[in-house]
């Protein structure tokens, strides 16, 4: 067996999510189908992180071992092809040992939240993006970030569905910047809770419409309390961006 680490990038839209489910396409669905098409195995892909319905990935890491004997960019080659029409594209392929593993052995995790601040509908961007018509503060939000970084019980910011054993995490970064009509917030950590990015975002952009006081952010992080939780941002706007391994 040679297992084989993948780099992917997908527009999340046409998707249930990452995870493979019975009611409807996911990506590692569409991914393992490609598989079994071009060596016949019936494998499965593990992946750094499970993202949502409609939420983006522009750099998951994920792994498959195989029992065929063929080259990383051959296979790259060969998923590409067989993945069409689905947008989903394989865009690395290399092989590494048997104890590298695409969600245990990461130590790190990142996603950005894409945020279009302008009055005028999506066009290029709708399901990209999530549009905020009204003027955002990204100062008040780059301030009410600061106070959500660190280790915290992060219970607000979490789905209900939430399958952790512990609702505490470590953030190391969530930056806020604006970029022209664009607010982009980017966040960090080693691990994330279901929702937490989504969550997060949503009670900042309500810091910058002037809704939330920072002082208020904090008290619902404190509250430790997912029914003090003022907004959780759709999924449009949301991608994973980067999986850090050991060097």
């Amino acid at each position: 067996m040679t297992r084989f680490a993948l780099l992917i990038e997908y527009d999340g839209r046409p998707f249930v999510g990452w995870q493979r489910q019975r009611h409807g396409a996911s990506v590692q669905g569409v991914l393992e189908e490609a598989a079994h098409a071009v060596t016949g195995e019936f494998v499965t892909l593990h992946a750094a992180g499970r993202t949502d319905a409609g939420v983006h990935g522009l750099a998951m890491r994920a792994h498959v071992e195989l029992q065929r004997d063929i080259a990383p960019f051959r296979l790259m080659a060969a998923l590409n092809a067989r993945v069409r029409p689905h947008p989903v594209a394989v865009l690395g392929c290399e092989i590494v040992g048997d104890d590298w593993h695409a969600r245990f052995s990461c130590v790190g995790r990142a996603y950005e939240y894409r945020i279009s601040n302008r009055r005028a509908p999506l066009t290029i961007e709708r399901g990209l993006a999530w549009r905020i018509p009204q003027p955002l503060d990204e100062r008040a939000m780059a301030m009410g970030a600061a106070t959500l970084v660190g280790r915290h019980d992060f219970t607000t910011f979490r789905s209900a569905h939430c399958q952790a054993d512990s609702p505490v995490r470590t953030l190391d970064r969530l930056d806020v910047m604006r970029e022209r009509e664009r607010v982009v917030v980017r966040a960090g950590a080693r691990s994330f809770l279901h929702h937490q990015v989504r969550s997060m975002v949503g009670c900042l952009a309500l810091v910058g419409m002037g809704r939330w006081s920072v002082d208020r952010l904090r008290a619902a992080l404190e509250a430790r309390d997912r029914g003090r939780l003022g907004l959780n941002a759709p999924p449009d706007g949301l991608y994973f961006t980067a999986a850090t391994y050991p060097v």
